[in-house]
């Protein structure tokens, strides 16, 4: 870790080195399998450490992530939002985990800005905000889950890993690497997957349970977008991708539905940028992937409000 200080790690483990504490972990909104993984293989781990600790999730995650339950409950801030606000209203501490800026968490961001405990910042993504009493920030590594499994060794929590654990940060790593086909350039990362396969994980089922567990709904609806709605603009070497609230209903939307379908047109040859547009309510989403050196987070920045990597960001426009 480049930019943490010895400092804050030991200020964090310090913090949960007393008697068992009472902790929240907190994805952004609309989590997606890094922001779900990493927090929960954090989770399953801080409880094996002996603190009570559950996840509130700003809004639902993908139902093919539905599978990392059981150790750790999962609290949906937008459906029980007053079970939510207690549990975080009797909270010593807050992990804010896989986002570094308060407003991806949406509705959840009051709740969160007036937390009285400290807060304490895991992430991978450039330019962090300042909401958080401590910061782990190191955008160089892969995900989150690669750096919550440094942070919990750096912290001296590595005894606490069990294999949920480990199979919910693979999942993290996974995801957001695009099954190990972009960001992996680091030995870092090879480092801690070898670490995580030391807990025998099942990494085809854990594969299969992420990409081979969609709906009928969905692939039709992925069919519908590559036949009617994936715009390919050669002179620009651009494709995108819309898709409306009533195309999302024809076709039974639930989230984690267009998991990926950003990067589609991605596959076609000469396209370096390619940009995913959902119609939510009140805004559009926006989604940005590219290849090799096009800015796709300066473009989101500029254009949508948004942010991210060099290679994967994104915005939003309000309607």
């Amino acid at each position: 870790m480049n930019n943490t200080d010895n400092e804050i790690i030991a200020a964090v483990s310090k913090l949960l080195s007393v008697a068992p504490v009472k902790i929240a972990v907190i994805p952004h909104s609309n989590p997606d399998g890094d922001a779900i993984g990493s927090s929960y293989g954090l989770a399953v781990i801080l409880k094996n450490a002996g603190h009570e600790v559950r996840i509130v999730s700003p809004n639902d995650y993908p139902t093919f992530l539905d599978w990392l339950s059981g150790e750790v409950e999962i609290v949906n801030f937008q459906k029980k939002t007053i079970t939510a606000k207690k549990y975080l209203q009797s909270c010593d501490l807050m992990f804010c985990v896989d986002f570094n800026d308060i407003r991806r968490t949406g509705d959840m961001a009051a709740t969160i800005d007036s937390f009285k405990g400290p807060k304490i910042m895991i992430d991978h993504h450039p330019y962090p905000t300042s909401f958080c009493d401590y910061c782990i920030s190191e955008p160089e590594y892969s995900s989150s889950a690669e750096l919550v499994f440094d942070v919990v060794i750096a912290c001296g929590w590595g005894e606490f890993i069990n294999r949920q654990a480990a199979e919910a940060l693979y999942t993290g790593i996974m995801t957001d690497t695009g099954s190990f086909s972009y960001n992996t350039s680091r030995a870092n990362l090879y480092k801690v997957l070898s670490e995580l396969m030391k807990f025998h994980i099942d990494t085809e089922s854990v594969h299969d349970l992420v990409y081979h567990n969609f709906s009928a709904d969905r692939l039709r609806l992925m069919g519908y977008c590559l036949h009617e709605k994936m715009i390919i603009l050669p002179e620009c070497r651009t494709g995108f991708i819309s898709l409306t609230r009533d195309e999302l209903k024809k076709y039974n939307f639930v989230p984690g539905d267009t998991e990926g379908f950003v990067n589609i047109p991605l596959s076609i040859h000469n396209i370096v940028f390619s940009a995913l547009f959902i119609e939510k309510e009140g805004f559009v989403k926006a989604s940005f992937r590219s290849k090799g050196s096009f800015p796709a987070n300066s473009f989101s920045s500029d254009h949508f409000s948004g942010g991210g990597h060099l290679n994967a960001a994104g915005g939003e426009i309000q309607l």
